[in-house]
């Protein structure tokens, strides 16, 4: 199992940036695939980008080119670099394995990202 704890969301004006961190603990972390998700008020959560274990990344239509999933796993981190952010990036942020709970992890408290002006 992995347990994760999500930081780095904050309120930002549209163009600014923020860089999300995902701590995890667990055994398997340096074996699986890591994904930051997103829920946006009235939305369904969404995958927005992906890692594996080796570090090829997928991304989301919505934010390719704008954010970079990246990860340190002799850190048991993954991050989340997000630049030119838009006011369609508010949602609270969350971290999890890909496929979602895998080998029992299951979501955490996320972290709030609010574009505003």
């Amino acid at each position: 199992q992995v347990q994760l704890v999500e930081s780095g969301g904050g309120l930002v004006q549209p163009g600014g940036s923020l860089r999300l961190s995902c701590a995890a603990s667990g055994a398997i972390f340096n074996r699986v695939s890591m994904g930051w998700y997103r829920q946006a008020p009235g939305k369904q959560r969404e995958l927005v980008a992906r890692i594996t274990s080796g570090g090829s990344t997928v991304y989301a239509d919505s934010v390719k080119g704008r954010f970079t999933i990246s990860r340190d796993n002799a850190k048991n981190t993954v991050y989340l670099q997000m630049n030119s952010l838009k006011a369609e990036d508010t949602a609270v942020y969350y971290c999890n394995t890909f496929p979602i709970n895998w080998g029992g992890t299951s979501w955490g408290q996320g972290t709030q990202v609010t574009v505003s002006s």
